[in-house]
């Protein structure tokens, strides 16, 4: 699906709010609700809008530790690495990477005691560095300004 100008103003402002209504979308690029609608229909169908998502205060859930782990694998067999990542929770991302490591994960716990449970079956895969983070900057809203 080749994406024109209208489109592009319908992800920017599905990125900034995706609740918002069709109509209120449609008053702000010019364009009825039913057809903003129509669009956004194609978007879904076309996996150029993969899922709708929410975004959570990971502290007033109780997930108080964030951390970055860069893993470098014992062996060239990742297939039961990637089950393990992908049947963990506490991994938010995960990134297959050039440069340093083979993989690196996002992870968030509630504690100090979950961190060291999940580094411990982490071992079973590779050796591993870990960075605590300290503060969240900025919490990605990349393609609002790929679009703007």
């Amino acid at each position: 699906m080749e994406l024109d100008n209208i489109d592009f103003q319908i992800l920017r402002l599905l990125t900034e709010n995706s609740r918002i209504q069709w109509k209120d979308l449609g008053a702000h690029i010019h364009m009825t609700g039913q057809a903003v609608g129509n669009r956004i229909k194609k978007l879904e169908e076309s996996g150029v809008i993969k899922a709708y998502s929410l975004i959570v205060d990971d502290m007033k859930v109780g997930l108080s530790f964030t951390a970055f782990v860069i893993i470098y694998m014992k062996t060239a067999n990742h297939d039961s690495f990637v089950r393990f990542i992908h049947d963990r929770s506490e991994v938010i991302e995960a990134h297959r990477v050039s440069g340093e490591g083979c993989y690196h994960l996002k992870i968030k716990v509630e504690s100090q005691e979950q961190l060291n449970l999940f580094l411990n079956k982490l071992l079973d895969h590779g050796n591993y560095s870990l960075h605590l983070s300290i503060q969240e900057v900025k919490q990605h809203h990349s393609l609002t300004a790929a679009l703007r």
